[in-house]
């Protein structure tokens, strides 16, 4: 438990991935993709209970025989383009109506497999401490200060004002949402709102090797190596 809060962990997983078929059951490391959340949940003792929420059958079987309880999502929130958010709201409506109370929901996507149990109660913690929601960052891959925008074929700066020509030491630090963790407060999701971080929002910063999203081939063999040199 979180002191006396109620936590649950949701692991929201399609089956209809374009990018890379039957993705979320995959094999990294010879484990499926799905299970690598399923298991960082586990050790984090104070999460209650861990629900996956799917509309595919064989991430459901997966799911359930790695220790996890499945939630069956509707066809409508299962789309490419459904928000997670959606899922989210979904599901807490449902826990509610079996009179179940969760005070913190967190969000572990499948395809960020190398979190540590540490990067999920580091923002549980933050929780605890008062916060409404918290997520995890990496160091920005691009730094905004040095994007651009084209419009017809003239190249300006994206932030008005920016010099993208000063050294990465003098720019301003940074940072990207890494999709690994969110954890909130349910009651505060706002209607028909994409966001997961609202309220007093906090941060929680990973290194870039634990950060690996996956959504393409290439992204699998950079994690398969983040792996081999861990271990090595």
């Amino acid at each position: 438990m979180l002191t006396d809060l109620r936590v649950i962990a949701v692991i929201p997983a399609r089956g209809g991935s374009t990018s890379v078929p039957g993705k979320n059951i995959r094999p990294l490391r010879s484990k499926p993709l799905i299970v690598w959340s399923i298991d960082v949940a586990r050790r984090v003792e104070a999460i209650d209970r861990i629900i996956v929420s799917t509309d595919d059958d064989a991430i459901a079987d997966t799911a359930a025989r790695h220790g996890a309880e499945v939630y069956p999502r509707p066809p409508h929130l299962a789309s490419n383009g459904s928000p997670v958010a959606d899922t989210v709201r979904d599901l807490f409506r449902r826990l509610l109506d079996e009179n179940e109370r969760p005070d913190v929901m967190v969000l572990l996507e499948p395809t960020c497999p190398l979190r540590s149990e540490k990067d999920v109660a580091d923002c549980l913690d933050l929780i605890r401490e008062g916060f409404d929601s918290a997520a995890t960052f990496r160091e920005a891959g691009l730094n905004p200060h040095r994007a651009w925008k084209i419009e017809g074929a003239e190249p300006r700066v994206f932030i008005p004002g920016a010099v993208p020509w000063l050294p990465r030491q003098l720019l301003p630090k940074a940072y990207q949402l890494n999709g690994a963790v969110y954890a909130f407060r349910p009651a505060g999701l706002a209607e028909g709102s994409d966001a997961l971080l609202f309220g007093r929002m906090g941060a929680v910063i990973m290194p870039a090797e634990r950060s690996v999203d996956i959504d393409t081939e290439m992204d699998f063999l950079v994690a398969e190596a983040v792996l081999q040199r861990s271990n090595g």
